[in-house]
């Protein structure tokens, strides 16, 4: 499946601002397009060099939101016009060509990312929540934490039999929010060609939970 002009153009833009952010003083690489046969290794380059200077626009939080728990705090990335926008193509360039029919996202913080990349991806999205706050009917998922349960919900003609559905997220962690929402998908018929998230807190083990999906993690913190 070929590219659309508004994904290509996104793209474009989200180069131009790994440029912009390295003549900032940024310490990330100018990358330069050579044509359409370098087009593979600048995106490896954009990848690579785009994690990290993401990685300087997510601020630590000891002891939130309880003792001994070392929070990673986005919202310096969100607050920044080209780290946002960065974040977001980096999220969105593994699915380009794929053949991606819709996104999800789980509330509250999936929307933020789930949206942008379905909009970068020229595709709609499809929102989780919490029960009770969806309008119509619904299908539930219920799943395990480490204490006790929790439970989703997606509007059951929200996806149709065979979609290829990417599920998007902000942070995988323990996997059970992302693992309730590939249930979600499947129950509906619908296959999940992938799963991408901006932070990966690889030491708590969530990609064992996901069944051997694809996963695409930007920033992945091994000892977290």
């Amino acid at each position: 499946m070929q590219t659309t002009r508004f994904e290509r153009r996104d793209a474009g833009l989200a180069r131009g601002l790994v440029r912009s952010r390295w003549a900032m003083g940024r310490d990330m690489p100018v990358m330069v397009r050579k044509g359409r046969e370098s087009m593979d290794a600048n995106s490896s380059a954009l990848t690579l060099a785009g994690a990290a200077s993401l990685r300087d626009l997510i601020r630590d939080v000891p002891d939130f939101p309880k003792p001994g728990i070392m929070f990673k705090d986005i919202t310096p990335l969100l607050g920044d016009p080209a780290g946002l926008a960065l974040a977001v193509e980096l999220m969105a360039q593994p699915y380009r060509g794929r053949g991606v029919d819709v996104v999800v996202g789980a509330e509250s913080r999936g929307f933020i990312f789930g949206i942008a990349v379905a909009k970068a991806l020229s595709v709609g999205f499809v929102p989780v929540r919490k029960p009770g706050k969806l309008p119509c009917r619904t299908h539930r998922l219920e799943y395990g934490l480490e204490y006790g349960t929790d439970s989703l919900e997606i509007h059951a003609d929200a996806i149709r039999p065979g979609q290829r559905v990417l599920i998007v997220d902000d942070l995988l962690a323990t996997g059970g929010t992302l693992a309730a929402c590939c249930g979600l998908v499947q129950a509906l018929e619908g296959t999940v060609t992938g799963i991408v998230v901006l932070i990966e807190l690889g030491e708590l083990g969530g990609r064992a939970r996901l069944g051997g999906h694809e996963i695409h993690s930007i920033i992945r913190y091994a000892g977290a």
